[in-house]
């Protein structure tokens, strides 16, 4: 059986009924129940791209010499499936995944996949797996795509074989007290990407690097970690793996003011699409550098009235509370504020079908 013209088509023999699905499926939360099928391509130095296969959902087997244990060579992506108001199914901006995707792979020395690969691959696993695509408020199906070395060889040199996969995740809320601002640890001890690293690109290791100073917020009562500048420790960079805006009221204006892109941040799609957005809502743009010192000050003047982080998983999380060694300070009361929920609420809109899609981000599936 195939799809498309690059895609055949294993069928899992043991596919859940509705009811099974519909037990699985109650309580999603975050990237813990998965599809039954997965997509894989492979690439070899002498084939290039092959054929892809639509096979059943399974443990991946390694060789223990494989490239990407030992050299790291693994990237990622992440965007979302929305269930329709007909009962139809569109992704929002997967070109745009892809092209990330592409550009990470080029980063580490990987091949890139065809933008028209990427999405064809997406579109093919979720027409078969379209009743995993939830329809409740706020639900998703989180589709995952990876790519990683498989060569066995111990050679510090880019892998001659590379496997592609792509796979889905129903999805409630990311944060488990969903929408309710989180708290962030200003992180001045570890650094989450330099100029000239890998912070641009979508990559394991560098969320691997982030962990041990996730395990520190944690510890001190956080949610999440604030990444700053690796040379100064003093301009905000991200927060976790989101995108973070600034909001700002004089006279009746608004402003929203995110660090600029510097080879050191990940270009966020959702950050993209809300400074696209950012000019419709009536709001101002400021993209610079933006550092600790100017945040607390401006939250003790007022003049900063709202902090809130963006990305595919999360969409909009607003940031209640900053800690670090030696105090804190609440942002709006600890409270979501109105600018962040508008804007929330105008890309959501858009995404589950309830507002024109101006600037043509859906991607219609089904």
């Amino acid at each position: 059986m195939t799809t498309g013209s690059t895609i055949e088509v294993t069928l899992n023999p043991k596919r859940m009924s509705a009811d099974e699905r519909a037990r699985v499926m109650q309580n999603l939360g975050f990237g813990r129940v998965f599809t039954e099928h997965m997509v894989t391509i492979r690439h070899t130095a002498e084939t290039g791209w092959e054929k892809g296969s639509l096979v059943p959902y399974a443990p991946l087997t390694l060789d223990p010499a494989a490239s990407v244990l030992h050299y790291g060579q693994a990237i990622f992506e992440g965007f979302k499936a929305y269930r329709q108001p007909d009962g139809g199914i569109a992704t929002f901006r997967p070109e745009s995944n892809a092209r990330r995707f592409a550009t990470s792979a080029t980063r580490l020395a990987m091949p890139p996949l065809p933008v028209e690969r990427f999405v064809e691959a997406s579109d093919a696993l979720i027409r078969l797996e379209r009743d995993w695509v939830p329809s409740g408020p706020g639900e998703s199906l989180y589709v995952r795509p990876l790519m990683l070395a498989t060569e066995a060889a111990l050679g510090v040199r880019p892998s001659k074989e590379y496997l592609f996969l792509l796979f889905g995740s129903p999805s409630g809320a990311y944060f488990a007290q969903g929408v309710k601002p989180v708290s962030v640890w200003l992180c001045t001890d570890f650094v989450r990407a330099t100029p000239g690293g890998t912070g641009a690109a979508k990559c394991a290791g560098n969320y691997a690097a982030s962990l041990l100073a996730q395990q520190k917020a944690i510890e001190a009562g956080c949610q999440q970690v604030v990444w700053l500048d690796a040379l100064e420790h003093r301009y905000v960079e991200e927060m976790g793996g989101m995108n973070l805006f600034f909001v700002y009221e004089r006279g009746g204006r608004v402003t929203l003011v995110t660090p600029a892109l510097n080879g050191a941040l990940l270009a966020g799609i959702t950050r993209d699409s809300i400074l696209a957005l950012a000019g419709e809502l009536g709001y101002q743009v400021e993209e610079r550098r933006f550092a600790t010192d100017e945040w607390e000050k401006d939250v003790a003047s007022g003049a900063l009235t709202e902090v809130f982080a963006c990305g595919t998983a999360a969409v909009i999380t607003p940031v209640g509370q900053v800690k670090f060694d030696g105090g804190s300070w609440l942002i709006h009361g600890g409270e979501p504020g109105p600018v962040s929920s508008r804007i929330r609420d105008t890309l959501m809109a858009i995404q589950y079908g309830h507002a024109p899609d101006k600037h043509g981000w859906m991607h219609r599936v089904l």
